[in-house]
């Protein structure tokens, strides 16, 4: 056999072998692999996004109220060797002063999900968190709409930018039932002798 011979013959092997189609798996798969250019912000029905609530709230109401009230009465009789004076003064004053202050701070963060895009743009969003410690059952509920661009790259919308927002705060267990007054207190609370 001459060498050209043989080149052809391993020139003819590698053609037969590239010829049988090659299988391989695709490296991107829909759902599975994130894009380093995409942003991963919720933008749809069913979609996460995390909801920062910082409430803070302080009130303060004073009254005072203040009467006085001054009746003075004088009288003189007197008929020959008789001779009576008198004086009645009566009076009467009150003085009453009342205070309410307070202040609140709540914070924490809850997901919670897109449950419908608006005609404007916006999402309406609701979610609700329940936690059980130490006895104490705490259950967070946030309801409103938020705006696309509100929405940080980590996904997170401060409460103070949700709009139309509905957030409860409600605990049930023995630190909530100790906080509130005694049967006694509130039967003299509504006989007015609290």
């Amino acid at each position: 056999m001459r060498p050209q011979g043989a080149c052809r013959y391993i020139l003819a092997a590698v053609a037969a072998w590239c010829a049988v189609p090659a299988s391989a798996d695709d490296l991107y798969a829909a759902g599975r692999t994130r894009s380093l250019a995409s942003d991963q912000r919720a933008s749809q029905a069913g979609d996460i996004v995390t909801i920062v609530v910082v409430q803070t709230a302080e009130s303060s109401s004073v009254m005072q109220n203040g009467t006085r009230r001054a009746t003075s009465l004088n009288g003189h009789f007197g008929a020959g060797s008789i001779n009576e004076s008198g004086d009645l003064s009566l009076g009467s004053a009150f003085d009453g002063k009342g205070e309410v202050r307070r202040s609140e701070r709540f914070v924490t963060q809850m997901s919670a999900s897109i449950t419908g895009l608006l005609p404007n743009g916006d999402y309406a969003i609701d979610g609700k968190q329940t936690l059980f410690i130490n006895g104490e059952t705490t259950v967070v509920e946030v309801r409103g709409r938020i705006r696309p661009s509100d929405i940080d790259a980590d996904n997170r919308v401060p409460s103070n930018r949700i709009a139309d927002a509905q957030i409860r705060y409600n605990g049930k267990g023995f630190v909530s039932r100790s906080a509130k007054p005694g049967l006694v207190h509130r039967l003299f609370g509504l006989l007015g002798l609290s």
